[in-house]
């Protein structure tokens, strides 16, 4: 399959018109965003994208993701298209996906999921509070994890330790949708507090100490360089990313950056119809 437009940074220049859209449309709706991930990595560490990186992350509060798709209703012009995973087929994987119509971005395990916009695109997490006892954060933590791994048997995912494999089977015979319904109103059921909170990414693949940040680090942001604008971040970034990477200032072997490659096909001119027959 010939595909055009190769280079990452044409790629990467699509995706800061994007994040350029997203940032203009907060910012007149006074809408929070956090950059996450690796793209606050890249801000720190490049005052950009990580050179080998092919995709933009960012975190909202529930209520913000609200916020936000209703400007975006507005907004979006049919230049883009919000893809929220109950649209994709899935109600177990609690993030969305801001797509560039008329674009192309096939992750593997989409090759043929004709039914599925795939655009290129910025995550889009969502972040919840929870209280601050560690018993609650833990017991929130592994039920969310519970939540998430039935989402990835959902898209294929294969299990690699006894405890996901042992996971496996129980998810094939309990109501999904039930018990993660069920979960994810626990999760969201913290939202309202207004004292004695913390804020947690705990749908995602993040160990749980890496996955709860203090309240001040949400509601006191940082402005960050990246490709030339300034972006939202967490108050502060050297605490959030340390707390994520470690030692984040230190390159990745060769072999990690190819593993941190997402993209099997991408075209920033071509629809990506015209790949998937």
């Amino acid at each position: 399959m010939e595909v055009s437009n190769r280079d990452i940074r044409n790629l990467q220049l699509k995706l800061v018109e994007m994040i350029s859209f997203i940032d203009e449309i907060c910012r007149e709706n006074k809408i929070m965003y956090y950059i996450f991930g690796g793209t606050a990595l890249g801000a720190v560490r490049h005052k950009g994208f990580i050179p080998w990186d092919d995709d933009l992350d960012i975190v909202m509060t529930q209520e913000n993701f609200e916020k936000f798709k209703k400007v975006l209703v507005e907004k979006a012009n049919n230049k883009y298209f919000l893809q929220e995973w109950y649209i994709a087929g899935s109600n177990y994987m609690e993030y969305a996906k801001l797509r560039m119509n008329n674009t192309t971005f096939i992750e593997k395990q989409f090759m043929q999921r004709k039914d599925l916009h795939q655009g290129i695109f910025v995550d889009i997490f969502i972040i919840h509070k929870c209280p601050e006892n560690e018993k609650i954060q833990k017991k929130l933590y592994n039920k969310a994890h519970f939540a998430m791994g039935i989402g990835l048997s959902e898209r294929g995912w294969k299990p690699k330790t006894i405890i996901q494999k042992i996971a496996f089977v129980i998810y094939k015979i309990i109501p999904k949708k039930l018990v993660v319904n069920h979960i994810l109103k626990e999760l969201y059921s913290y939202d309202n507090m207004e004292n004695n909170y913390k804020y947690h990414l705990f749908m995602d693949k993040a160990k749980f100490e890496r996955a709860i940040f203090d309240r001040e680090q949400i509601e006191f942001p940082s402005e960050n360089e990246f490709e030339g604008l300034m972006l939202y971040g967490f108050k502060d970034m050297n605490y959030f990313l340390t707390q994520i990477y470690g030692d984040y200032m230190t390159l990745p072997s060769e072999e990690q950056r190819k593993k941190d490659i997402h993209a099997e096909i991408w075209d920033v001119d071509k629809d990506y119809t015209e790949y998937i027959k």
